[in-house]
């Protein structure tokens, strides 16, 4: 089974140039989305086995990755 992509756009897309303008205009909004960014990259290093962690780990990482994006889809829906 394919592993899905979690990357916002892909996520979010109703959200896409909101997106775009956030992370130009918005500071905050930029550095969790480059957060939330990075740790999805890592994720699915781990996921796809390019690098290797303990499954609590991982796990804990995925609650993290949902709790920025959580935080970025409020600040989505407050500026729409």
């Amino acid at each position: 089974m394919p592993l899905e992509k979690h990357d916002l756009l892909h996520e979010l897309p109703e959200y896409k140039n909101l997106i775009h303008d956030l992370k130009i205009s918005d500071r905050h909004f930029s550095k969790i989305f480059a957060e939330y960014h990075e740790l999805d990259h890592e994720v699915h290093r781990f996921e796809t086995g390019v690098e290797n962690c303990e499954d609590a780990h991982l796990e804990e990482r995925k609650k993290t990755r949902l709790a920025l994006k959580d935080q970025l889809l409020d600040m989505l829906k407050k500026a729409s």
